[in-house]
Parts: C-alpha cells; sequence; structure tokens
C-alpha cells in the first residue's frame, strides 16, 4: 500500500510525463508557470480603477489576504522545508528555477487568493479566474518545479485566506470601519486632485 510521500510523487510522475509525450504543449505550460501570474496583477489594477466601490473592497480584501496567506505560507515553508521535484529526481525542469523550497508553492498561493476574493464578489469573474489558477497551478508540476500537495496547500491556503479575510471585514466592525474610512479618504483624495485639475482650466 502507497504511502502519502509516495501517493504525491506518483501523481507527480503521471502528470510530469505528459511533458515527454505531449510536447507540443509545452510553450503553453511554460506561458502558464511564467507569464500567466502577470494577468493576476493587471486584473487587479483594472478592477481598482474601475467604477464601484465594491470593486475596490475587493482589490483590498484580496491584497490583504494575500498577505496574510505569503505569510503564512513562508512560516510553514521554514518549518516543513522540501526540495523541489528537479532537485530530489535530478532532471533539468522545463523552466528555469532556483532550488529553494517546494511547499507551498507561492504561485498556488497567490493565483488562488485572488481568484477567490474577485470568486466571492463577482462570481462569473471569479469562476474564469479560479480556472486559471487552477492551470497555473497544474502547469507547475507539469514543468517540473511543484510536487501536487505543494500546489494543493497553496489553493487552499489562498482560498481559506481569502474566505476569512472577508469575514473579517464583514464581521469586525472595527476592521469594516477601517476600511470603509480608509476608502472614504482615497475617494475624496481623488475628487480633490479632479476639482483642482478641472478647476484650473
Amino acid at each position: 500500500m502507497l504511502n502519502f510521500s509516495q501517493f504525491d510523487h506518483s501523481i507527480f510522475e503521471a502528470i510530469h510525463q505528459f511533458a515527454l509525450s505531449l510536447p507540443a504543449l509545452n510553450p503553453a505550460m511554460r506561458v502558464l508557470s511564467e507569464k500567466a501570474e502577470y494577468l493576476f496583477y493587471l486584473g487587479i489594477i483594472i478592477y481598482w480603477f474601475s467604477r464601484g466601490r465594491e470593486n475596490k473592497k475587493m482589490v483590498l480584501v484580496a491584497l490583504s489576504a494575500a498577505c496574510a496567506a505569503f505569510g503564512i505560507g513562508n512560516v510553514i515553508s521554514h518549518f516543513f522545508y522540501r526540495d523541489r521535484p528537479f532537485i530530489q529526481y535530478a532532471f533539468q525542469p522545463l523552466i528555469e528555477h532556483a532550488a529553494n523550497a517546494s511547499f507551498p508553492s507561492d504561485h498556488s498561493i497567490g493565483s488562488f487568493v485572488i481568484a477567490t476574493a474577485i470568486f466571492l464578489y463577482r462570481r462569473k469573474d471569479g469562476t474564469a479566474w479560479l480556472l486559471l489558477a487552477g492551470l497555473i497551478s497544474f502547469s507547475r508540476i507539469w514543468n517540473g518545479v511543484h510536487f501536487p500537495f505543494d500546489v494543493i496547500t497553496g489553493a487552499l491556503l489562498g482560498v481559506l485566506s481569502a474566505i476569512l479575510v472577508k469575514q473579517l471585514f464583514q464581521r469586525w466592525s472595527l476592521a469594516r470601519r477601517s476600511l470603509n474610512a480608509g476608502l472614504d479618504l482615497y475617494e475624496g483624495m481623488v475628487r480633490k486632485v479632479r476639482g483642482a485639475r478641472y478647476g484650473g482650466q
């Protein structure tokens, strides 16, 4: 009977084998692993500057949750250090990567925390972002830089952090007031800048 570590390695080997049997997909997997995360950064910027106070709340929840999730992930990586697959198996991964901690996956944390925050406010948009987060995580296994458990743990950290931070802002009056006060201050500053710009013309 396989233990958990053996099962994790077996799933990794099955997925990474596709890099050899389906090489035509490797360029797309490289893009997903190395470039797709920038779509999340762009999305956050677009949502922030689009009209609507709820969009700005969503962005602040996403960024706050990301800070919490990455902080927890960093602590976990120090207490439960794990070599990356290409170190353990001694092969060249499909993408360049430092030989640092594999567990948990930062890419999975970052993509899933933002995608989940968007989903909690905008279900249709969020579903597409969650799909992209899943593809990014899968590509990290395909390209040989993470084991399945690395990306699953990262995804769970991202999802739970987004849910808990949103609940915090909704249920804790001090956090809710601070969020609204920050948005009021920002919107007031924007109105003043616009007023000064157009008033001087």
